[in-house]
């Protein structure tokens, strides 16, 4: 009879393919099936537990002595107990087999150097034979496959960790396909030029994010930005320098509003919309003339860049926007693909009231804000 195997919640699990946004959902189950090939390896190699232990993704940037391996998966006496428990990748077998990126098997796990009883203490276990092989993805370990006590053979034998070695490779294939899944959804969310979000998703996050400031009885801000003049990048530079301003107002808009501040997207041309969750009007006017003021002052196309190949230093493009928020111009009663509309059209309204009163403004649904500097469009000679 197979052991039952325990397994990191699915929505815990997902955080170790990489710090994500929470509104991807990956295809792939990946508990289940990290815990059916656990199974399976348990099925060719019997023993009377096993684990498998994935690197914490915040820091896998940094030297692997400062890792942390995560309890992801395991079966055996206590196994519900060591889901989600944490070792430093100086700890033990496991880690020595992460760091170094070589498989390791013990006969007596209580002479060999390696082993530490920590886990085994809090569990109340005795570990007599060990085997422990990494998992890698392309050319970097991410964890550990281990198998506790040998069944049967009493110790690990060396086809005992050649087949190991294949179930790591099964998993490797696994959070590799869970990796691609994810970053498929996130590319179809993406513009090309900008890598800003879409505004085929913009309509679909602006839609959730009006729905939870509802029940939260929170407000959101829509922010609409037109450049000014920009016509006349494409037709003074032609339209590759056109495309790299974009491409940098993009890569602007994202410092601005990172993604745990809210999202920012293309909208088409030279349009953009950022919806800002929780922020009132006077915190979504203030980020607006920063924005403003931001691009107003940046020298664009500075150096050669990925799409202009020559540098322009490219002085004086400047923007409009428009602001409005959910509490202040729209009423709970709305349905909601109705307030998503409604907000998306009463800040571009606002939007075009800045460049109807002499743009390089930001302007709020229904009266304009009194802050302005006008300046012409100008290229550093």
């Amino acid at each position: 009879m197979n052991p039952f195997v325990h397994c990191l919640d699915p929505a815990e699990l997902d955080r170790f393919l990489k710090p994500a946004d929470p509104s991807i959902v990956v295809e792939v189950d990946l508990a289940a099936v990290l815990s059916d090939i656990l199974q399976k390896a348990n099925e060719f190699v019997p023993s009377d537990s096993g684990s498998i232990l994935l690197a914490e993704p915040t820091n896998r940037l940094l030297g692997p002595e400062t890792h942390t391996l995560t309890f992801i998966t395991a079966f055996g006496e206590r196994s519900e107990t060591l889901i989600g428990l944490s070792m430093e990748a100086t700890e033990g077998i496991a880690g020595k087999v992460y760091r170094t990126g070589d498989s390791h098997r013990s006969g007596d796990a209580a002479k060999d150097v390696y082993f530490q009883p920590r886990i085994d203490a809090e569990l109340d276990h005795q570990t007599r034979s060990l085997v422990a092989v990494p998992i890698r993805l392309a050319d970097s370990v991410c964890g550990v496959l281990e198998l506790l006590n040998r069944r049967e053979a009493g110790s690990y034998s060396g086809q005992d960790l050649d087949l190991l070695e294949m179930f790591a490779n099964y998993i490797s294939i696994s959070v590799q396909n869970a990796l691609d899944g994810r970053q498929a959804q996130e590319l179809a969310k993406r513009d090309n030029l900008t890598d800003l979000y879409n505004d085929r998703y913009l309509h679909i996050a602006l839609t959730a994010s009006i729905q939870l400031a509802r029940e939260t009885s929170k407000d959101l801000a829509l922010l609409f930005l037109d450049l000014d003049f920009f016509k006349r990048v494409n037709d003074s530079h032609g339209h590759l320098a056109g495309s790299q301003v974009l491409r940098e107002v993009g890569q602007l808009l994202a410092e601005s509003v990172p993604p745990e501040q809210g999202i920012a997207a293309r909208y088409g041309g030279d349009e953009f919309v950022l919806a800002l969750p929780e922020a009132d009007l006077e915190t979504a006017v203030d980020k607006a003339e920063e924005i403003r003021n931001r691009i107003e002052s940046n020298v664009f196309c500075k150096t050669p860049g990925s799409i202009q190949p020559e540098a322009l230093h490219l002085k004086g493009i400047t923007c409009s926007v428009g602001v409005a928020t959910l509490r202040r111009h729209l009423t709970n009663d709305i349905p909601l693909q109705e307030a998503k509309s409604a907000l998306l059209h009463l800040a571009d309204a606002a939007m075009y009231v800045s460049k109807e009163t002499g743009r390089n403004r930001t302007a709020l649904a229904g009266e304009v804000v009194r802050r302005r500097v006008v300046t012409d469009f100008d290229r550093a000679r």
